[in-house]
């Protein structure tokens, strides 16, 4: 539970942030923010994001008290590369003192502190959920949140520059961090030596792989957004980035809310029973994405206009709704690729057909810029980027699907939730005309309850029962006398 409102929290706080940067900054230097943000992203996953992964891997509660050393691995890896990058944003940053807060080096300075600031976050993040505490998790993403909303927001509101907004992300993220520092400590041991450089030869053969993976899925919107600004200019790489941002978020924060307790309880499996086993739980955990995300794709798609009308600021209106209907089925395919399929090789530690899927889908990527803008105009760059993510997930769903080693994936469970998607969506259709705030009235709860029926009634994916087991357990917790 305490994972679901962290994830609730997360998601209202990244759209919220995303419209308020953006209207306070306007479409020319939110492009430019944007851009940058992309660039931070790109930072984050080539420096810290194979020891991210490797701590969901392979630290636990029962490797924090018996392997003692994948935990000092990882912060020293972690401290290292933390201070690279800090004395590389204190050298941009001194750069850019003469030539002022919109010079390149400011830019940089911001990007780095950006991307030190989130790399350092989402590792204590990932040693939260390895050891399923909610509640640590809970804080240190209502603390981020808290930070985040007063820190960047203020930034945009005073000084009006998009390095400082950068800043202030960075500062949130590690002020969360250090005020619950306490509680994230493991207790202090002896290493050996020999140990620590076996650790760190685990994690680089485990991790690399799927930093090349991640960061090439990152350089799409960073391309593309690139390309944007010097096809038409930077006001129209930031319609595109808003709409990616918010369209972005709404489906890959689930996907990664999701992926928090799902892919553990795999890691978990493998622990207990064996490999065989914690591949039965991915193909578990596929069906159940494919059930929350589906109807939430769907879901966005029909109240995208009322959306636009009532939430993103006047200046971005039309390119928005524009760009986010051609970006959606992408965004939906890539956190299928990240958490339904990827799982599967991450299981296996055989990490290599990832980073083929992404260089499949930069490939098309690449193709599209080229063949599409000229056709389609701006629009172009956007479907060029749901095409590349298409084919990088049909690419990876070949590999897992096929062979000797193929996952068994619950089709009927798969199937019940395209269908009952599709039926939920040809219902709200007809309400997307409607005064924008009347058609968020209706479809929302309407929504909801007709999937949530049709779940029910057909047990989509296991989900009955997992309430029903999630009742059972909240009734079992003893009441304070």
């Amino acid at each position: 539970m305490a994972v679901i409102l962290a994830f609730a929290l997360n998601a209202s706080t990244s759209v919220l942030l995303g419209l308020l940067v953006a209207g306070l900054l306007g479409p020319a230097d939110f492009g430019r923010f944007a851009l940058a943000t992309a660039g931070s992203i790109v930072l984050n996953t080539l420096l810290f994001e194979w020891l991210r992964l490797s701590a969901t891997r392979f630290y636990s509660g029962r490797t924090r008290e018996e392997a003692p050393w994948i935990r000092y691995g990882l912060d020293r890896a972690y401290l290292a590369l933390a201070l690279v990058l800090f004395a590389a944003a204190m050298i941009c940053a001194g750069l850019g003192i003469e030539a002022g807060a919109g010079s390149r080096g400011a830019m940089l300075a911001g990007t780095a502190l950006a991307g030190l600031g989130s790399g350092i976050f989402d590792y204590h993040l990932a040693l939260a959920r390895a050891r399923f505490e909610g509640r640590l998790y809970l804080g240190l993403t209502m603390l981020k949140s808290l930070a985040s909303v007063a820190l960047m927001a203020g930034a945009a509101w005073f000084l009006r520059e998009p390095a400082w907004v950068l800043a202030a992300a960075g500062v949130s993220q590690l002020l969360a961090v250090l005020l619950l520092k306490t509680p994230l400590r493991d207790p202090r041991r002896p290493v050996p030596p020999e140990r620590l450089r076996e650790t760190w030869r685990l994690f680089t053969a485990y991790g690399l792989p799927l930093i090349a993976a991640t960061a090439i899925y990152q350089l799409l919107p960073f391309l593309n957004r690139w390309a944007l600004s010097g096809w038409a200019d930077f006001a129209e790489a930031g319609y595109f980035a808003l709409a990616g941002d918010i369209a972005g978020r709404s489906l890959g924060t689930l996907g990664i809310a999701l992926d928090l307790l799902l892919f553990q309880l795999a890691v978990r499996a493998e622990e207990r029973h064996g490999r065989a086993e914690a591949e039965a739980q991915v193909a578990r955990n596929a069906a159940v994405l494919a059930a929350v995300l589906l109807p939430c794709a769907v879901g966005f798609w029909v109240v995208l206009p009322a959306v636009e009308a009532l939430v993103v600021p006047e200046a971005y209106r039309g390119p928005f709704a524009a760009y986010a209907a051609l970006l959606i089925p992408g965004f939906l395919v890539l956190a299928l690729t990240s958490f339904a399929l990827s799982p599967v090789f991450q299981i296996r530690r055989r990490t290599g057909p990832v980073v083929a899927a992404a260089l499949v889908g930069l490939g098309l990527d690449g193709l599209g810029l080229a063949l599409l803008p000229p056709l389609l105009g701006a629009h172009g760059v956007a479907l060029a980027q749901t095409v590349a993510l298409a084919g990088a997930f049909l690419w990876l769903a070949l590999r897992v699907l096929r062979g000797p080693e193929r996952l068994r994936l619950p089709w009927r469970e798969i199937g019940a939730a395209a269908a009952a998607s599709l039926a939920m969506g040809l219902v709200l259709l007809p309400f997307r005309g409607l005064a924008p705030s009347l058609t968020l009235a209706v479809c929302l709860p309407l929504g909801v309850l007709l999937y949530g029926a049709l779940v029910w009634r057909f047990d989509v994916a296991g989900l009955r029962g997992m309430a029903r087991a999630e009742v059972r357990a909240l009734r079992r917790v003893p009441r304070a006398s």
